[in-house]
């Protein structure tokens, strides 16, 4: 993976890398705002060649047995394994300004996908049903769909990649990745991972919206993943609802923390520096809205304080654990969230501010806001940056309620000792996924996505794999029997009405 060429604006396809025809740009570093590459976006004609390739690749695809999938899936593993990830890593450091223990954990982890999904494509779990007719089988099976597009954001360009992708793979699908354009070298170094798969079954077409639109449009292709901001993901939505085509949507959040009086301070204040501020705020699942019982908010931020203070801020290859935002209108967006804020009423403990020591760059510090009520925007907006907006709150139910008022509902994290508010929390808080006492942790056998605004759909379990095929009713009549209810009728079956019969 050393010997890619990042001046040299290629694209995936058919089991090589291809010098890509459309408009070119550079690829600057948000912590340094030196450049870091060259990318091109994909022609319409390099798509629609790209299209026709993937399609004839997936139909001796989806035409193999699940035991030879799965053998395929579990080689892409072992290549991850295997292969020397780090200028990957780097790459996708120096692209969005992720840290590098961050960038080179999320390529090596990308394994489990596959090792899973290859396991779950033999077990093809379909059902066997009561007959409701003598001598009939009845059953129901599933059948790939057949191309999917995979629409990837900027902050996990190849984890999130590798989930919907394995599931895909593994329903007997061909894919197509179209890589955010923050991160597109990084996506296209790691598709050289795919090299052991029959020749053009999975591509990476680089570019903007209009590549992804012509993707979701074609009729070549029969699935959409997407993971991004809740606006894309509505015209993502409706744009696959537009050609009839299933989508699974995940849209980002707000998510809410609980901390109650019976929380482990000391426990809770380490994980909600994580859940904040990991990857600077840029995560989907990244804890935003603090509910902080009044009984231990001061301790309580005043440890999460303390912890935060021991944070570095600098480059993604350097030893820091805060790192730039991934451009200049995603930190202009956190200063004027947080502008709202303070000007309406919240105390900035920590940050609030662009770093004085980092002259380049769209850093900001790590931000913890006090005081914070219900009418400031950082609130109602999904901020996807390093602040903690912090609200006291009377009691658990009143931190509950506050919780659940958001149109977002991604995931939630609660930090208790009390098994009754454990259990009630994970009950009562409206989101897809909750933690108690360990934020931000995902399980390739549990369904990853959001309620409300947050989401369409599952990643990731069987729920992922089933959003890339189809199911089939099959009856067979092993014993063929004409039967009493085909016409035509017996003249007994009608009745009569004025002297004409009806049926």
């Amino acid at each position: 993976m050393t010997d890619f060429d990042l001046n040299k604006p290629v694209y995936f396809a058919d089991g090589a890398y291809r010098a890509a025809a459309g408009g070119t740009r550079n690829v600057i570093d948000p912590a340094t705002l030196a450049k870091v590459g060259v990318i091109a976006g994909t022609t319409p004609e390099e798509i629609d060649a790209v299209l026709a390739s993937v399609t004839v690749a997936q139909r001796r695809w989806g035409a193999l047995d699940a035991k030879s999938r799965a053998t395929a899936l579990h080689r892409i593993a072992n290549r991850i394994e295997a292969a020397d990830m780090r200028f990957c890593a780097e790459t996708m450091s120096r692209e969005m300004g992720k840290p590098y223990p961050e960038a080179i954990g999320e390529v090596a982890n990308c394994a489990g996908a596959f090792r899973y999904f290859a396991e779950m494509a033999r077990d093809d779990g379909g059902k066997v049903a009561g007959t409701t007719q003598a001598g009939s089988f009845q059953y129901a099976r599933y059948a790939p769909l057949g191309v999917s597009v995979h629409i990837m954001p900027f902050n996990f360009p190849i984890l999130l990649m590798c989930w919907t992708v394995a599931a895909s793979l593994a329903a007997g699908n061909g894919c197509i990745v179209k890589p955010a354009e923050a991160t597109t070298l990084s996506t296209l170094i790691f598709m050289d991972v795919f090299a052991d798969l029959p020749k053009g079954l999975v591509a990476c077409l680089p570019g903007g919206a209009d590549v992804g639109q012509k993707l979701i449009r074609s009729p070549k292709t029969h699935a959409i993943a997407f993971t991004g901001s809740v606006p894309v993901g509505k015209a993502v939505a409706m744009a696959a609802a537009g050609e009839m085509k299933p989508a699974v949507i995940e849209a980002g959040g707000s998510d809410p923390m609980i901390v109650t009086a019976n929380a482990p301070l000391d426990v809770a204040a380490a994980g909600a520096v994580t859940a904040a501020f990991h990857m600077s705020g840029q995560v989907c699942t990244s804890a935003e809205r603090f509910f902080v019982v009044d009984e231990v908010h001061d301790a309580f931020i005043e440890k999460f304080a303390a912890e935060t203070r021991k944070l570095r801020i600098g480059n993604g290859l350097t030893k820091a654990e805060i790192g730039p935002l991934v451009s200049k209108d995603a930190r202009d967006k956190v200063v004027r969230l947080v502008k709202d804020a303070v000007d309406k009423g919240a105390v900035a403990v920590t940050g609030g501010r662009i770093p004085v020591d980092q002259p380049l760059g769209w850093f900001y510090e790590p931000t913890i806001l006090t005081g914070c009520t219900p009418d400031m925007d950082i609130l109602k907006e999904e901020c996807f940056g390093p602040v903690a907006a912090v609200c006291r709150v009377p009691d658990f139910d009143a931190a509950i309620e506050m919780a659940n008022a958001s149109q977002f509902g991604l995931g939630a994290s609660v930090f208790t000792t009390s098994l009754e508010e454990a259990m009630e929390a994970t009950e009562r808080l409206e989101a897809g996924m909750v933690w108690v006492n360990n934020p931000l942790i995902d399980n390739d056998a549990l369904p990853f996505g959001g309620w409300k605004k947050s989401g369409i759909g599952r990643e990731l379990s069987r729920l992922g794999l089933d959003t890339f095929r189809r199911s089939k009713m099959v009856i067979v009549d092993h014993k063929p029997v004409r039967q009493n209810w085909w016409y035509p009728y017996p003249d007994d079956w009608f009745y009569e009405t004025g002297g004409r019969k009806h049926v």
